[in-house]
C-alpha cells in the first residue's frame, strides 16, 4: 500500500449498516470520535508545552541559556505556523485517523529524543551548544507535527456533526489545549521534580503514545467509512451543490473567499492580545503594578480556567441561546473583553481586582476565539473545504501571535532610571493591545451577514 492510498479519505464501506440501527450505530460512533480526538489533542498539548515546564532546571543546571531558549521555543512556533496552513489542506483529503494519529506519534518521538539527549547530557557531558542545537531542530520540527492534530479534530466534527449541533460540540473540543496544558504542568512538572528534567520529556513523550493508541482505538473517518449514510441524510440537512464539488476546487474558492480573510485578520488581532497577556501579564502586574512574582503569576493563572469556561459555553450560547446566530455572542464577548482589557490596564486595584479582571477577559476570549477562529470560518465554507479554512485562519494568527511578541517587545522596552532600577513605560503597549482587542469582534461582526452569504 503506498503513502497516499494508507492517507486517503476511507472509501464507504460495501456493508451497510441495517436500517432499524442506523441511529444507533451513528451516535455510538460519533460519540467515541469526538471524545477520542479531544482527549488525544488535550494530548497533543502535553508533547507542546513541556519546553515550558523544563525551562527552568535547564537555565538553572546550565545547560542552556533563556536566549537559546527562546530561539528554540521560536521554532516550534513559526513552524507551527506554516504546518498549520498546509496540513489544514492536506487533511481535507485524509483519513482523519491515521493522520491526526501519525501527528501525535511523532511528536512523542521528538520528546523522546530530546529526553534520551538530556540523559547522554548528563553522562557523557555532551556539549551545550549540541544541545542547543539538536533541540532546536527537534523542537521545530515538532511544531510541524503538532500542526497535523488541529485540522483532523475539527475535520471530524464537520464529518460526523449536523451545523445545527457544531457548536456546542466545537466548544468542547477547544477546550481541550487548557486542558492539555493543566496536565502538562501538573504532572510532568510533579516528573521534573522527582526525576529530573531529561524524565519530563520522557512522560511527555509517554503521553503522547497514549493519546495516539486513543485515536487508533477510538476514531472513526467518516460515517460513510463505517456503512452510515452521510451525516446531510442522517440529520436531513439540505445539500449544497458546493458539497457535489471537488475538494480540489472548493479549496481554490476558499483561497478567494474574501471572508476567509476576513476572519484570518480578525483571529490574528484575537491572538495578539490572547498572548499579551498570557505572555506579558506577570511582567506588567510586577513593574506597573508592584506585585510579587508569586502574586502577578497567581493572578495570570486564573486566564486558563476561564478560558475554559469560555470556550465551552461559546458553543452552547451560540447554538442554544443565539440559535446558530455567530455575530450576537461575538459582539457580547467582545465588549465584554476589550472592556475588562482597558480596566486590567488602566483601573489598577489590588489582586482581588486583578483577578477578576483578567478572568472576566480571558472568558470572554475564550467565547470570542471560538466562534470568530473556529465556528465563523467552518460554518462559510462547505464540509470538504474545512481543513484549508482553518489553516488559512492558523497560519496567520500564530504569525500575529509572533509579531506581537517581538512589538511588545520594542514598546515596553525598558530604560534605566536615575537610581538604577529598570523602569517600564507600558503606555503605547495598553494601547497597541486595546486597539487589537476591539478590531477582533468589529471587523468579522460588520462583514458577517455578507460573509454568510
Amino acid at each position: 500500500m503506498g503513502l497516499y492510498s494508507f492517507y486517503r479519505i476511507s472509501k464507504p464501506s460495501a456493508g451497510k449498516v441495517p436500517q432499524e440501527k442506523i441511529q444507533s450505530t451513528y451516535k455510538a460512533l460519533r460519540n467515541r470520535t469526538f471524545w477520542g480526538v479531544t482527549m488525544a489533542y488535550s494530548l497533543y498539548y502535553v508533547c507542546r508545552m513541556s519546553l515550558s515546564v523544563i525551562k527552568q532546571p535547564l537555565i538553572d543546571e546550565g545547560v542552556l541559556t533563556a536566549g537559546q531558549l527562546g530561539i528554540i521555543g521560536s521554532a516550534l512556533l513559526f513552524v507551527y505556523a506554516v504546518g498549520k496552513f498546509l496540513n489544514g489542506f492536506i487533511a481535507d483529503y485524509c483519513n482523519i485517523r491515521r493522520f491526526m494519529a501519525t501527528g501525535l506519534l511523532l511528536s512523542s518521538l521528538a520528546n523522546l529524543i530530546m529526553g534520551a539527549l538530556g540523559l547522554l547530557y548528563g553522562t557523557f557531558g555532551l556539549s551545550s551548544m549540541l544541545i542547543f542545537l539538536s533541540f532546536a531542530l527537534l523542537w521545530g520540527m515538532n511544531g510541524w507535527m503538532q500542526s497535523m492534530g488541529p485540522a483532523p479534530g475539527v475535520i471530524s466534527l464537520s464529518r460526523w456533526f449536523p451545523q445545527s449541533k457544531r457548536g456546542t460540540w466545537y466548544g468542547i473540543f477547544s477546550a481541550s489545549p487548557y486542558l492539555g496544558e493543566t496536565v502538562s504542568f501538573i504532572v510532568t512538572s510533579a516528573v521534573v521534580g522527582a526525576l529530573g528534567w531529561q524524565y519530563g520529556f520522557i512522560a511527555a513523550s509517554a503521553a503522547g503514545l497514549l493519546g495516539s493508541a486513543i485515536i487508533l482505538c477510538f476514531v472513526s473517518d467518516t460515517p460513510e467509512s463505517k456503512g452510515l449514510p452521510s451525516v446531510q441524510n442522517l440529520s436531513g440537512e439540505e445539500l449544497r451543490k458546493e458539497d457535489k464539488m471537488p475538494t480540489k476546487e472548493l479549496q481554490k474558492l476558499i483561497l478567494r473567499h474574501p471572508g476567509i480573510w476576513v476572519i484570518a485578520l480578525s483571529s490574528a488581532f484575537i491572538y495578539i492580545t490572547k498572548y499579551a497577556v498570557a505572555g506579558w501579564g506577570v511582567l506588567f502586574l510586577q513593574k506597573a503594578r508592584g506585585f510579587s512574582l508569586e502574586e502577578a503569576s497567581q493572578v495570570i493563572a486564573f486566564s486558563a480556567a476561564f478560558g475554559v469556561l469560555g470556550t465551552v459555553l461559546a458553543g452552547w450560547l451560540s447554538d442554544a441561546v443565539f440559535r446558530g446566530d455567530r455575530a450576537k455572542p461575538a459582539v457580547l464577548s467582545g465588549i465584554l473583553g476589550t472592556g475588562s482589557l482597558a480596566l486590567f490596564l488602566f483601573a489598577g486595584g489590588g489582586f482581588v481586582l486583578n483577578v477578576f479582571y483578567v478572568s472576566l477577559f480571558s472568558l470572554s476570549v475564550g467565547v470570542l476565539y471560538c466562534i470568530v477562529a473556529g465556528l465563523m470560518a467552518v460554518d462559510i465554507v462547505p464540509r470538504k473545504a474545512t481543513g484549508a479554512a482553518l489553516g488559512i485562519v492558523g497560519i496567520s494568527s500564530y504569525i500575529a501571535a509572533g509579531i506581537q511578541d517581538i512589538a511588545s517587545g520594542y514598546l515596553i522596552e525598558g530604560f534605566m532610571g536615575p537610581d538604577g532600577t529598570d523602569i517600564y513605560d507600558f503606555g503605547p503597549v495598553s494601547w497597541f493591545w486595546l486597539a487589537a482587542s476591539a478590531l477582533s469582534f468589529v471587523l468579522p461582526v460588520m462583514n458577517w451577514k455578507k460573509m454568510k452569504n
